[in-house]
C-alpha cells in the first residue's frame, strides 16, 4: 500500500544528499572568505552608522517593507520530479501527508532568513525606539512567524489555480497588505495594523474558497516551479563545480546581441569571441549576475565612509564578478558540435579570458565614475589604477591557470 509519508522521507533524504553534494564545493571555495569579510565589514560600519542615526530616518518603513517582502516570498518546495506526472499523479488522493510535509519543510528552510533579518534589524529597531523593550520585539518576531505560515498556506492554495494572472494579483495584494501590517506594527499604530490584518484574513479565506473550487492539484505547475528553483541552485553551484543536471536557459535579447557582436570581424580567430559574447548576453544568469554584483558593489562604495575601504570593496566585487564568469569556459562542454570547429582550443581559452577582462574593465570604469560622483577624487585615482592592475593580474594569472 502506498504511504506518502514514507515516500516523502525518501524524497527528502535524496534531496538533502543532492544539496550537500554541491554545498561542500561552495563552502570549500573562496566564497567563504569573501562572505566572512563582507559580513564583518558590513557589521562594523552598520554599528558605526547607528551611532549617528538621523532622527527622521524611516525605520518603520525600512523594517516594514523588508519583513513584508520576506513573509510574502513563501514558495512551497514539493520536491516533485517529472516522472511523478506519470507514476504518482494516480495516487493524488493519498498525497495529503506528502504535501503537509512539504509545507512544514518549506517553513523550516525559510526560517533562517526570518531569524537572520530580524536579528539584523534589532540594533536599528532599538536605536530608533530606545523606549521600547525586548519583549515587544520578540512579539513582532512571533507575528512574523505567524504571517509566514499564513502566506505559505495561501501560496499552496493558489498553486491549484492555473491562471498565472490570478496568482500574480493575489501575491501582489498579499504583499501590499503584509508590508502595511508590519509598517504599522513597527510604527506602533496597532489599530491600523489590526484593521489591515482583518483584510488579510478576508483575502486568506478568499484564497481558500478559490482553491476548493479547483478540480484538483496542478501537478505540472508544481513540478515546473520546483524544477526552476532547483535549476537556480544548480546554476549557482556550477560556479564552483561541474553540474551535469544544469539545464541552460536562453533569452533572445536581439538588440543587445547585435550591439555587442556588431564589431566582431568575420574571421576564424574571432569564432569564440562571437560565441562567448552572445552566450554571456543570452544564456543562463551571466548578465543578470554581473549587473547585480555591480549594483551591490556600488552600494557598498556609496555607503561606506572610509575611502580606502571603498576601494577595497570595489576590488572585492571585481574579483567576485570575474570569478563567477569562469563557468563560461565550460558552458558548452556537452555540445559535441563545438568539437567540429576547425579552431584551435587556445583561441577558445583566449576568448574567455578576453571577455572576462573586458567585463572587469567596464566594472572598474563604472566604479571609478561613482568615486567621482561622490567627490572622492583621490579614491578615483587609486581605484582606476588598482582596479586595472588587479583585473589584468588576476585574470591572466589565477583564472588563466584554472581554465583547463
Amino acid at each position: 500500500m502506498f504511504n506518502s509519508h514514507e515516500f516523502y522521507k525518501k524524497r527528502l533524504s535524496a534531496h538533502m544528499k543532492e544539496l550537500g553534494r554541491y554545498t561542500r564545493y561552495i563552502l570549500n571555495g573562496h566564497m567563504v572568505v569573501v562572505m566572512f569579510f563582507l559580513i564583518s565589514a558590513t557589521a562594523f560600519y552598520y554599528q558605526q552608522w547607528l551611532t549617528v542615526l538621523p532622527e527622521n530616518f524611516p525605520t518603520a518603513l525600512v523594517i516594514g517593507v523588508s519583513l513584508g517582502l520576506l513573509v510574502s516570498y513563501s514558495p512551497v518546495r514539493t520536491l516533485l520530479q517529472e516522472p511523478d506526472l506519470v507514476f504518482i499523479i494516480v495516487a493524488e488522493d493519498k498525497m495529503n501527508a506528502y504535501f503537509r510535509n512539504s509545507i512544514i519543510y518549506s517553513f523550516v528552510v525559510q526560517l533562517y532568513l526570518i531569524l537572520l533579518l530580524v536579528a539584523a534589524f534589532s540594533p536599528l529597531y532599538f536605536a530608533a525606539f530606545p523606549e521600547r523593550t525586548g519583549t515587544g520585539y520578540l512579539l513582532t518576531l512571533a507575528i512574523v512567524l505567524l504571517f509566514k505560515i499564513g502566506n505559505l498556506i495561501a501560496n499552496w492554495w493558489m498553486l491549484k489555480v492555473r491562471e498565472a494572472k490570478v496568482r500574480q494579483i493575489d501575491l501582489l495584494a498579499r504583499t501590499l497588505l503584509n508590508i502595511a501590517i508590519f509598517y504599522f506594527i513597527i510604527q506602533g499604530n496597532l489599530l491600523l495594523a489590526g484593521i489591515i490584518t482583518a483584510l488579510f484574513a478576508f483575502l486568506f479565506l478568499y484564497d481558500y474558497n478559490i482553491s476548493k473550487k479547483q478540480a484538483g492539484i496542478a501537478w505540472d505547475l508544481l513540478v515546473e516551479k520546483d524544477q526552476n528553483r532547483m535549476q537556480s541552485f544548480y546554476r549557482f553551484a556550477n560556479m564552483f563545480a561541474d553540474v551535469p543536471h544544469l539545464k541552460n536557459r536562453t533569452k533572445k535579447r536581439h538588440w543587445l546581441v547585435s550591439v555587442v557582436s556588431s564589431r566582431i570581424l568575420f574571421a576564424r580567430k574571432h569564432t569564440y569571441d562571437y560565441l562567448f559574447r552572445i552566450t554571456f548576453i543570452r544564456s543562463g544568469d551571466y548578465l543578470g549576475m554581473y549587473l547585480r554584483l555591480i549594483v551591490i558593489g556600488g552600494l557598498f562604495i556609496f555607503l561606506i565612509p572610509n575611502v580606502w575601504m571603498k576601494a577595497l570593496f570595489g576590488l572585492l566585487f571585481i574579483y567576485l564578478s570575474s570569478f563567477q564568469m569562469m563557468p563560461l569556459y565550460q558552458h558548452f562542454r556537452t555540445n559535441i558540435w563545438l568539437d567540429l570547429y576547425p579552431v584551435d582550443q587556445t583561441i577558445k581559452k583566449d576568448a574567455v579570458l578576453k571577455i572576462i577582462l573586458q567585463l572587469s574593465i567596464v566594472q572598474v570604469f563604472i566604479y571609478a565614475l561613482l568615486f567621482i560622483a561622490i567627490q572622492e577624487y583621490l579614491g578615483f585615482l587609486v581605484f582606476i589604477v588598482a582596479g586595472a592592475l588587479f583585473s589584468i593580474l588576476f585574470i591572466n594569472g589565477y583564472i588563466k591557470s584554472k581554465l583547463v
